[in-house]
């Protein structure tokens, strides 16, 4: 029975850890978090997961209490495979590694099927990926599920079927080295209870996330200012994985300089708040406009479905002066607001005319914000119906930077206002790993007894990201990599 390590305990860990037992191994878990902090930043999640579907008959495969009733009066629509690798060109400017992006796209069905399989149960996303326009929830922007209790319940859920498996988790287990030599990776060196030990195996498994929890890192490679980012995760992703790898000569791939930063609370802690979970996250602003400290708009608010923009804003905005930015709603679209700013834990401010509002936008410069309104509500076309669930190009003309879909006047009072920064939430640079899910060393060759998912896997995503893909990632690449590892050498 062969020993497999896998460092980690998110999701792209458990599938790993739970393929490689299926294989039959000896399956050990490494946790640096103490248990009431595991997870990783899976954790942190709302449990969505992007994966290409054919129709409401697969969702149903996956989600077997999806009701008659549920199907007829929802328009679930599909997301072929076509869409998903068209989505993953498009939004990385097609700089997504080829082979990563197809065993992504080709296997993510199977793979959601399989968690499924395995007791991971699934719901259809109604709250923040339909909306309901004359009786009817349209699906949009091709995520549809989210793992049942979100992030959390995503955690609980793999801890349960690797402790049903047999799989032995160890927490407050901190990964320090990887044990090798030139016959390759033959275990790991381990602190725990505050004693370093050696723990051997046949083949070890990285799935210990990206350096996002790393302040000196994130400064060095992503660049000035990433400092004072807040961690939307978990505070131990810092990078250790990826640092034993890189010592024993692994190759580095993907964007070092590139990561997936959102629109943040602005006075959120330094790293996420599990008792808040994802809610300090700010996603509605396609509805909305967005100020910065000089009263100016900055990004194209409705360029694209919130999927495909949420990831790269918060670099945005990191780069605004102060590094924060106010998003502003009438009660128009009030009723579209996201449950996140419903929260106690958030910055707001409302007034009943715009003049008030602006005059309490701390640190903005108010007389320019009124302007930047008033020019903004005049240049919106008032005569295209607006439609939150298609990109209904309803845009504001004229205006720099425009705003391309879902734009409407602020005029109806009252007025609402959030203040929000960068929130990181993980880095895209990695580790070069080939189609096994195993990694390479510098000189391309495959490193015996070594495999990495999730976080830790370069290449896939630059700049941006469709949202929901990476969840769908660590799945995809843990099983992967669980069942290379764990299977015949």
């Amino acid at each position: 029975m062969p020993a497999v390590i896998v460092v980690g305990a998110g999701n792209a860990a458990f599938a790993a850890a739970v393929a490689a037992a299926e294989q039959g191994a000896r399956v050990t878990m490494l946790e640096r978090a103490p248990e009431d902090e595991a997870g990783g930043n899976t954790r942190f999640t709302a449990g969505a997961m992007r994966f290409a579907y054919r129709g409401v008959d697969d969702l149903r495969r996956l989600m077997p209490n999806l009701t008659d009733e549920e199907v007829a009066r929802t328009d679930f629509g599909a997301y072929p495979e076509e869409r998903f690798f068209e989505d993953m060109g498009r939004v990385t400017d097609y700089r997504t590694d080829p082979d990563l992006c197809e065993l992504l796209v080709r296997r993510s069905r199977d793979t959601l099927l399989w968690m499924g399989e395995k007791g991971i149960a699934f719901n259809p996303i109604w709250g923040r990926q339909a909306f309901l326009v004359d009786g009817r929830f349209t699906f949009w922007g091709g995520l549809t599920v989210e793992a049942s209790g979100g992030g959390p319940g995503l955690v609980t859920g793999w801890t349960t079927i690797a402790s049903r498996m047999g799989i032995d988790i160890r927490y407050g287990a901190r990964a320090l080295a990887l044990i090798a030599d030139d016959d390759g990776v033959k275990g790991v060196r381990v602190r725990q209870d505050g004693r370093t030990r050696e723990q051997l195996a046949d083949a070890v498994v990285l799935a210990a996330g990206g350096f996002e929890a790393n302040v000196e890192w994130r400064t060095r490679y992503l660049g000035p200012g990433w400092d004072t980012a807040k961690v939307r995760g978990a505070r131990f992703n810092t990078g250790d994985g990826l640092r034993m790898a890189l010592e024993i000569g692994a190759m580095a791939a993907g964007q070092w300089s590139g990561c997936h930063a959102v629109g943040w609370e602005r006075n959120a802690p330094e790293f996420g708040d599990l008792a808040v979970g994802d809610g300090f996250q700010k996603h509605s602003y396609p509805f909305g406009v967005m100020l910065n400290a000089n009263g100016e708009r900055f990004v194209d608010e409705g360029a694209d479905f919130r999927n495909y923009t949420y990831a790269k804003y918060g670099r945005v905005i990191l780069a605004q002066p102060g590094q924060f930015a106010w998003q502003i709603f009438d009660a128009k679209v009030r009723r579209l607001l996201r449950d996140e700013y419903r929260i106690r834990q958030v910055t707001k401010v409302t007034a009943d005319t715009i003049e008030a509002l602006v005059e309490k936008l701390e640190g903005v410069d108010a007389a320019r914000a009124l302007e930047t309104i008033r020019t903004f509500n005049a240049a919106v076309r008032t005569d295209v119906p607006f439609d939150p669930n298609v990109k209904d190009g309803r845009r504001a003309e004229g205006v720099s930077p425009p705003k391309s879909n879902w734009a409407n006047p602020l005029d109806q009072p009252p007025f609402e206002a959030y203040a929000v920064t960068c929130g990181i939430t993980f880095t895209f640079g990695g580790l070069r790993i080939d189609r096994r899910a195993q990694v390479l060393d510098q000189d391309q060759a495959p490193i015996p007894g070594l495999y990495a998912a999730g976080e830790m896997v370069g290449g896939l995503f630059y700049d941006n990201y469709p949202g929901g893909s990476g969840l769908t990632s660590g799945a995809v690449f843990g099983r992967i990599a669980g069942a290379s590892a764990g299977g015949p050498r």
